[in-house]
């Protein structure tokens, strides 16, 4: 049955993208989808590799069937799946409304000294224009001059840099340190522009202030097609050195790249002082820890992150990592522990056991799943999809997810296929790691939940990407018989 489904369906092998072509895929009955699964994920080339797959009717717990299960209650090293659990444990303990607020208050001084403390609560969506929104704040109150200007980022509590993240992912701006004052995302964003042949790419930063900031050690360079084109990047420790190597063709498009900044806490001094002063407010002093830990209470300038259920879609359809742990540690800035991050986990478990998914079917060390000491199982993430489809935020949650062939990082995925805009689902990838779960609506079945998780094999992720996106097109073929 697996070959008349594939009838009239091309692979483009380049891209690992599933297209269909006039013709439309053969339906499969359900007592065939295991056989027709097996022969997919059991071929040679993936003869080592771990698939981990769970299966189920999207109905209330009495209802759901179970259609497929292979190692479904096993661990996996889950990647960005692991925003599942934490999306749903966040939205559920905090609600779709929820606001994370920086504030600007002022300090009484008898001397008379304009003295304001400004306390970071981890909003991961502040920008350079958030800052000048705070800035036009202090202005308006007839504010042109601060003597000091303490920064405290002492609301997350531990780490800012996670100690089981591998070195080259903490350098690259998806890896960048979770903090309780953030801009920009923590990264610096740049272009690498192929010249004439023989020339180093050259280097455009999107903030051209950075290049006052970064010693750049540039051995790139610009080749002739067909040449391989390759970029790689590597930080300099805690320091803003930045080295470039590779190579382009001259006359290919540019490569975007983004490296985490080394010292976030003076990346956001930079960036708050240079908000003020747009708007002539001069800063003599910025002072970037906290006196004592009692927090003024007259609040002058504040600003919002967007609500909670906006602020997931960029957690859950692009998959940003950021985000999803600066999300999770809102969960546990409220207790005493020396950690928010295992403050957070715990609540995160306690959250998702009261939901109904099963403790000991994940164990996670992160929000975004950027450590590969996460353990997840299939079961695990398709239990937490089911209770969310039951509970009052099932909505938002399926929003916050990719749309395949439409959105996230699902947009490039089952174009002009049976799955387009009927997929809403989280992917995962990272070396040796693949994996996509979600909700799906066959056009000839009931509505589907699944996951699908793949360890341990050599190939290039596409390879394997190509090999999953065959299952759910068998998925979304299925018809009762």
């Amino acid at each position: 049955m697996l070959g008349a489904l594939l009838v009239g369906v091309q692979w483009v092998g380049l891209s690992g993208l599933v297209r269909a072509q006039s013709d439309p895929a053969e339906p499969i009955c359900a007592s065939e989808l295991s056989r027709s699964i097996e022969a997919i994920a059991n071929r040679p080339a993936f003869q080592r590799a771990r698939w981990g797959i769970f299966i189920q009717t999207a109905a209330p717990l009495s209802l759901r069937e179970t259609l497929y299960s292979r190692e479904g209650d096993r661990y996996f090293i889950p990647a960005s799946t692991v925003k599942l659990l934490t999306t749903a444990a966040v939205l559920t303990r905090l609600g779709a409304s929820f606001q994370i607020r920086t504030s600007i208050y002022a300090v009484d001084q008898p001397s008379g000294l304009t003295v304001l403390h400004l306390l970071g609560r981890g909003d991961p969506s502040i920008t350079d224009l958030e800052l000048q929104h705070l800035a036009r704040q202090l202005r308006d109150r007839g504010i042109t001059h601060i003597d000091r200007l303490i920064l405290d980022h002492r609301y997350f509590r531990g780490d800012a840099i996670h100690p089981n993240w591998e070195w080259e992912d903490v350098q690259a701006g998806y890896g960048a340190p979770v903090t309780s004052l953030i801009v920009n995302e923590n990264a610096i964003g740049f272009r690498l522009v192929p010249q004439a042949v023989g020339q180093p790419l050259r280097l455009v930063w999107d903030d051209p202030t950075a290049a006052l900031d970064w010693r750049v050690d540039n051995q790139s360079i610009t080749v002739e097609p067909p040449s391989s084109e390759w970029v790689e990047m590597s930080r300099g420790g805690t320091q803003p050195v930045l080295r470039v190597f590779g190579q382009l063709q001259t006359g290919s498009e540019p490569d975007s790249v983004s490296v985490a900044v080394p010292n976030p806490i003076h990346h956001f001094a930079q960036h708050v002082r240079r908000a003020l002063v747009a708007v002539g407010i001069d800063v003599a002093q910025i002072q970037l820890e906290a006196e004592t830990d009692q927090i003024p209470s007259r609040e002058v300038a504040a600003i919002d992150s967007p609500p909670l259920a906006t602020v997931l879609v960029d957690a859950n359809q692009d998959s940003n990592n950021l985000y999803a742990e600066a999300l999770l540690r809102q969960l546990g800035t409220a207790t005493a522990d020396s950690s928010t991050l295992n403050a957070s986990l715990m609540t995160l478990e306690d959250t998702l056991t009261t939901l109904g998914v099963d403790a000991a079917s994940y164990a996670l060390v992160d929000g975004s799943g950027l450590s590969r000491h996460n353990l997840v199982s299939p079961e695990a993430v398709v239990q937490t999809l089911q209770v969310m489809s039951d509970s009052p935020n099932a909505a938002i949650y399926r929003d916050s997810l990719a749309i395949a062939g439409i959105s996230g990082t699902l947009r490039n995925r089952f174009v002009d296929t049976p799955v387009q805009g009927n997929l809403h689902g989280k992917t995962g990838a990272m070396s040796g790691v693949a994996a996509l779960s979600g909700y799906l609506q066959p056009t000839h079945y009931s509505p589907l939940v699944f996951s699908i998780l793949v360890n341990q094999f050599e190939q290039p992720v596409r390879e394997v990407r190509q090999a999953i996106d065959e299952m759910v097109l068998l998925l979304a073929q299925l018809r009762s018989c």
